[in-house]
């Protein structure tokens, strides 16, 4: 009797996730399960990491590129507990390698983990067949983190609820920016904290989107959109690392048409009007010592995409 022919393996799976900014960053008081309300407007802007699942005997991690030092390469990596959570979600063990190719700044918040997840959780369900609808890949990105599910959508979004309960937005245009990465990280706990204790003894309004701000995006208009930014979190991020304002100073001197802290930092943000404006705001930020390394990018950028 002929032996049953043993089911091929399936060939690796590689997903390219996308950087966010948050254009708007509007935080309301702690809630009581200690996180906060948001209106959360991200933009994915092109910068990549890629995550690659291959057949494993068991659930592995391995990354290169830039700073992969600072990030772990064991269960507790986001892209690692993705795996698992798809897996327990269907029933089978996550034997998985996951390789992480680095491109997004580590801890700058830009989402970078977030990233990995969406994309480790995109590149298993393909891998494995499991077969789980755009419904629940996204209710699984909620259970992972606030920036998980923006992550897979890309494009431009309003969050809601604590960043993850996404509205689509138009985009008319193409946005170019600039991103100075700072040394070290900061912790977003440690920054909401400091949001906290900064703000304990004021009325800290309902957070809502601003109307100007929707529109600039519509429209494309990059001064329109400039004059809208605002991220109630970078006060805390300035008090917790008080010299991201020299880097804020430097782009804004150079002529980048805003600056703000991207997210809960500690990477600096600052959208110029065409790609002739951010070589010069790149340049001015290089030479001037206030950061580690600058990069440019354009959004809105595409969301999770299998390549």
């Amino acid at each position: 009797m002929t032996a049953p022919t043993p089911a091929p393996t399936p060939a690796p799976v590689t997903v390219r996730v996308p950087a966010k900014v948050n254009v708007q960053l509007a935080v309301g008081a702690a809630r009581p399960d200690g996180f906060h309300d948001l209106a959360n407007v991200f933009l994915a802007v092109g910068l990549y990491d890629q995550v690659t699942a291959t057949p494993a005997d068991a659930l592995r991690i391995t990354a290169e590129g830039h700073d992969v030092d600072q990030i772990p390469l064991d269960r507790t990596n986001l892209a690692a507990r993705a795996a698992e959570l798809l897996a327990a979600r269907h029933g089978i063990e996550p034997n998985v390698h996951l390789h992480i190719t680095k491109d997004i700044p580590v801890a700058g918040g830009m989402a970078g983990g977030s990233a990995d997840a969406a994309g480790a959780l995109l590149a298993c369900d393909a891998l494995w067949g499991t077969g789980a609808p755009r419904s629940e890949l996204l209710a699984l990105c909620a259970e992972l983190g606030s920036d998980v599910p923006f992550s897979l959508v890309g494009g431009a979004a309003l969050g809601r609820g604590r960043g993850e309960l996404l509205t689509p937005l138009p985009v008319g245009g193409t946005f170019h920016w600039v991103f100075a990465v700072a040394d070290g990280g900061l912790s977003t706990p440690a920054v909401y904290r400091e949001f906290d204790r900064l703000t304990a003894d004021t009325d800290v309004p309902a957070p809502e989107p601003s109307p100007a701000l929707l529109a600039a995006l519509e429209t494309g208009d990059p001064t329109a959109l400039a004059a809208s930014l605002t991220n109630d979190l970078q006060p805390a991020a300035l008090s917790l690392r008080p010299s991201l304002s020299a880097a804020l100073a430097t782009g804004t001197a150079a002529g980048a048409l805003a600056a703000l802290v991207s997210g809960s930092g500690p990477t600096t943000a600052f959208l110029v009007e065409d790609p002739g404006s951010a070589r010069q705001v790149a340049d001015a930020l290089q030479a001037s010592g206030t950061c580690r390394t600058v990069r440019t990018a354009t959004g809105p950028a595409p969301g999770a995409t299998t390549l």
